[in-house]
């Protein structure tokens, strides 16, 4: 059994004038939800083997700001494919993850995220999976468990969605506004 944790980046800025999508930074609101993922973290005592980001600014940003939260520096391995990457492309890095790694925490983007989520998690494991598929908001953590041995074997359809969390779910004030 192996556990995958995702984290989507936090929000981000777009009134930042940044020549490209890969350097915007994020915005107030963002910095205070990636902290406060951060402390639920910790609170839930949330440890890895092993974390792999994408190198995009608001990625960076974001576990800078979870890192605070969780009170450790979060060391990632970068990994420029994962920037806005598809659901192929992200099992594709998990495909290469070693053996002896039992929980990776994936930080990235939207649609992927969502859409690995959705792609691991079989339709009829319920309520927590209609609820990614409503909506995987910024900074959301969801937490799979896939029933394989090696990560060269994930696949659509092995694993089943512990946990889903958001920022608002934590912090009311963290809530929906005109994000995507």
């Amino acid at each position: 059994m192996k556990t995958l944790t995702l984290l989507r980046h936090a929000k981000s800025s777009w009134d930042d004038p940044v020549a490209r999508d890969f350097d915007r930074p994020l915005n107030k609101k963002g910095e205070r939800a990636a902290r406060v993922m951060g402390q639920y973290m910790r609170s839930e005592k949330l440890v890895f083997d092993h974390v792999v980001a994408s190198p995009a600014i608001r990625v960076i940003e974001t576990i800078d700001h979870v890192g605070s939260g969780y009170g450790k520096r979060i060391e990632p391995k970068w990994e420029r494919r994962i920037y806005l990457a598809s659901s192929a492309t992200l099992m594709d890095v998990l495909r290469e993850m070693d053996d002896g790694l039992d929980h990776i925490l994936m930080l990235g983007h939207n649609p992927g995220m969502e859409d690995l989520i959705l792609d691991l998690v079989p339709e009829q494991d319920g309520d927590l999976r209609a609820s990614v598929y409503a909506k995987y908001p910024t900074a959301a953590l969801a937490q799979i468990a896939i029933d394989i041995d090696h990560w060269a074997e994930i696949d659509r359809g092995t694993g089943s969605l512990k946990r889903f969390i958001r920022p608002r779910d934590l912090d009311p004030e963290l809530g929906p506004d005109d994000e995507y």
